[in-house]
């Protein structure tokens, strides 16, 4: 599946000051044809938008036309796999070293002394 065309979910944060801010950003969603769905949350500042998009692209057109900062607090992707494409896994192993260091109490006498 392309990048482009991949189906998910993002919830992002913009100030919304009125009644006309809610009405500008919803134009604004409404007049995109990849957008499939959006909720505005006026009280809480956040907008829901589903659609088949990448979400970096409705950031970046929301804060040309509204020219207020959009924080993008999460992203669902519907696509098969997991929401991940081939070639990525699911989780990575821990971090674990290679060598054991043990570690020891130095001795006293080959700290150098500081006065």
């Amino acid at each position: 599946m392309s990048e482009k065309q991949r189906q998910c979910c993002v919830v992002m944060r913009i100030n919304l000051d009125c009644n006309a801010c809610c009405r500008k950003v919803r134009r604004i969603l409404i007049n995109m044809k990849e957008v499939d769905t959006h909720m505005i949350e006026k009280r809480e500042d956040k907008i829901i938008v589903c659609g088949r998009f990448r979400s970096s692209d409705i950031v970046v057109k929301l804060q040309k036309k509204m020219k207020r900062r959009v924080e993008i607090l999460e992203v669902e992707d519907f696509t098969g796999g997991h929401g991940r494409e081939q070639g990525f896994h699911d989780h990575e192993p821990p971090y674990e070293p290679e060598h054991e260091y043990s570690v020891q109490q130095p001795d006293h006498m080959t700290w150098p002394l500081l006065c």
